[in-house]
């Protein structure tokens, strides 16, 4: 039978299960539960940068918004790959408003998929970087119960637990966890600048008998996250930020996050000897308002002030940001914005796997796949000016609208994905093909726009097998992002020829690989986005930015060891080499500003690294973890870079360990940033913005049953 556990259709897996892997001719990694709990991160940012070929630009230090790229695309809001979990499609509205504002907890999820190569075409609409998918748990074989509780600094409180049970024929799941904490960073005046969140998910599962010639599974998902986050787009200047990187000026004192999701799954699955089909139905609905500082009524804009803070007027702006003077007037009234924006994401994917054995030595594995997605944004943005007062804000008028528009998107995606085996030869040819028609309404104006496009994605994958411990690969694929309702007629797709090879190593305990890539955009886009630093008054626009060359290299080593007394040590390294050159001149662009061909990208490292150890036996655990990331701009440029425009590189060290007390229970710490180191990891939007500093926390994990 194709099936033989029912487990094989519980999480869509990409890279994740064995199998799967070896039939990937390209760069995939996966990061599986152990390595997840050893160092218990909620911060996805802190688990993708030891993957190769991943960059991460930091935010608020907990990783509540991800800014996550592949291979040089940009990072922004993780807006250029595909995020999913469990193989369906997670992004608030990922045609009509790409920009990641939800990411679930990664402390829920039970295995990371990256992938990067011609593979990613399957999973559109973003084939630009490639593929991220989120495991989540799965219903347990048997009966498990599972509780997580942990505290730590600034008043850190974890609680996470989950209940499964199954039968022959049915199963269910519940799962729920909180993360709260008062937040390091330290609001002039006093005030919290933490978060709460919370999320929880359910599963149930009927399925027949997997030894019949036809079996049937039919799953049914429900999530609800919540969460009130005090975060500003605020930063500091530079001379602040050397003093205490901690400090939030008291001009952010309005700052808060608040959402609610909704999340709907049905799948149904049909599998018999030479094929299978799986036909899954989804829906998920967002709501977020985010009240921030955008600026003054009139004068510098923050960037300006933060980045010129002594000199002429801006200091007088400066000084009321730190609730230093008081404002005189509108004019240096702050202008606090909420952004009230309204998501929906739904579709219904089919997709159809069958074998043909030809020869004993040619095998094929054919996959194809449907999705008809609809998605869109609906944004009502209202502005309330505040009057610094004896360092109090104090509202000043009405509250007014600045923006209200409407954008929806719906798309028709079919691919074909072929895998060829003859003996030591697999070959992965496939095709992606979107159709996107877009609506815009700007209800402000009247105004309407729609769009339509057609997206025709080949690629292909190459891996030999030379002998028994090495293998080579190569693959090409066309990278597409498709442009965003409410655009003028001149904006383009983001468009990019990919290349990739490399070769793979295995020998006993040792695992080695080394991949080259080659991106070759032929238009490059950028979207005004707040959290990319553009001004208000461009916000959601997009622009072409022409053709930009990204190329490097991807390293990774693994290695175990078995010494005496049954201590088991293994040992992990990664390293990645990043270029870029912009090949035309580029004027006046709000994103990159006035490009010069041979300019790099702002916000991709030239190198990174990381390393793990993990020594200890069953019972103990001791782990280290170090990243390195190298220096970045903050605007494209070239040569050495200008200290106001330059976030330095930066080595941040984690520590962790475990001890099993009794048979299913286990306590264990962590301490992350174990060198208290103070560093930057951004200047977008508004000036300096800290990584996180030392923080140690202390848990108890049970686990009963299966």
């Amino acid at each position: 039978l194709y099936v033989s556990e029912p487990d094989s259709f519980d999480s869509i897996s990409i890279v994740g299960n064995p199998q799967q892997r070896e039939r990937i001719a390209g760069s995939a990694h996966f990061v599986d539960e152990t390595k997840l709990e050893t160092f218990e991160y909620n911060d996805i940012h802190r688990v993708l940068s030891e993957v190769p070929g991943v960059y991460v630009r930091g935010e608020d230090g907990y990783g509540l918004r991800p800014n996550i790229g592949l291979r040089g695309a940009s990072s922004d809001r993780s807006s250029k790959l595909t995020l999913m979990e469990d193989g369906v499609l997670l992004g608030p509205a990922p045609y009509a408003a790409p920009a990641a504002y939800y990411f679930p907890l990664t402390t829920r999820m039970t295995g990371v998929e990256v992938f990067k190569g011609p593979a990613s075409v399957k999973y559109g609409p973003n084939t630009i970087g490639g593929a991220l998918n989120l495991q989540t748990r799965s219903i347990p074989k048997e009966h498990q119960f599972g509780l997580d509780v942990s505290g730590g600094a600034d008043s850190f409180l974890k609680a996470h637990s989950f209940w499964g049970l199954r039968k022959k024929n049915w199963g269910v799941l519940f799962e729920g966890v909180r993360l709260q904490t008062n937040g390091f960073k330290e609001l002039d005046g006093g005030g919290n600048t933490g978060f709460e969140k919370n999320e929880f998910m359910g599963k149930a599962r009927y399925n027949t008998d997997p030894a019949a010639d036809v079996y049937h599974q039919f799953d049914l998902k429900l999530g609800y996250s919540t969460e009130s986050s005090n975060e500003t787009y605020l930063g500091l200047s530079q001379a602040d930020f050397d003093e205490n990187p901690y400090r939030r000026y008291i001009a952010s004192q309005k700052g808060n996050m608040s959402w609610y999701r909704s999340q709907v799954q049905l799948r149904y699955t049909l599998a018999a000897d030479q094929y299978d089909v799986r036909v899954t139905a989804y829906r998920n609905d967002f709501n977020r308002d985010w009240t921030k500082l955008n600026g003054f009524g009139s004068g510098p804009t923050l960037p300006e002030i933060l980045k010129y803070p002594n000199e002429g007027q801006k200091s007088v702006f400066f000084a009321i940001l730190r609730g230093e003077e008081d404002s005189n007037g509108s004019a240096q009234g702050l202008v606090v914005g909420s952004n009230l924006r309204d998501f929906v994401s739904q579709g219904v994917e089919v997709v159809t796997h069958f074998d043909l054995d030809w020869i004993n030595a040619l095998q094929q594995r054919v996959e194809l796949g449907a999705r008809l997605h609809i998605d869109g944004i609906r944004r009502d943005h209202s502005a309330q000016t505040y009057l610094m007062q004896s360092k109090q804000m104090v509202a000043d008028g009405e509250k007014a609208f600045t923006l209200q528009n409407s954008g929806d998107a719906r798309s028709i995606a079919l691919h074909l994905h072929d895998e060829i085996r003859y003996a030591d030869l697999l070959v992965t040819p496939g095709i992606r093909t979107e159709f996107i028609h877009t609506d815009y309404e700007d209800r402000m104006t009247g105004t309407k726009s729609s769009n339509d496009t057609v997206a025709i994605l080949p690629g292909i994958g190459l891996h030999y097998q030379l002998n028994s411990w090495l293998g080579v690969l190569g693959g090409v694929h066309r990278g597409f992002s498709p442009v965003a309702p409410g655009q003028s007629n001149d904006v383009e797709p983001e468009l990019s020829l990919n290349y990739e090879g490399g070769l793979g190593a295995a020998w006993e305990k040792t695992n080695v690989e080394l991949i080259g890539f080659f991106n070759d955009y032929s238009n490059l886009t950028s979207v005004c986005t707040l959290s990319s630093g553009c001004p208000l008054e461009r916000l959601t626009e997009q622009f072409n930015a022409g053709a930009v060359q990204v190329y490097g290299a991807e390293t990774a080593l693994s290695q175990q060891f078995n010494l005496p007394m049954d201590i088991r040590l293994a040992t992990e390294i990664t390293y990645t080499l990043t270029l870029s050159s912009f090949v035309s001149d580029l004027i006046g662009n709000p994103r990159f500003g006035d490009v010069t061909a041979g300019d790099e990208l702002p916000y991709v490292p030239k190198h990174q690294a990381s390393g793990r150890i993990n020594i200890g036996q069953d019972d103990w655990n001791l782990a280290l973890a170090i990243k390195y990331l190298g220096e970045m701009r903050d605007i494209a440029g070239t040569g050495e870079i200008d200290e106001l425009e330059r976030i330095p590189g930066n080595t941040v060290i984690d520590a962790a360990a475990s001890y099993t007390i009794a048979e299913h229970y286990k306590l264990y710490l962590k301490v992350d940033n174990l060198t208290a180191n103070e560093y930057a990891v951004s200047l977008r939007p508004y000036g300096l913005r800290p990584g996180r500093p030392l923080q140690v926390f202390g848990g108890l994990k049970i686990d009963l049953g299966e």
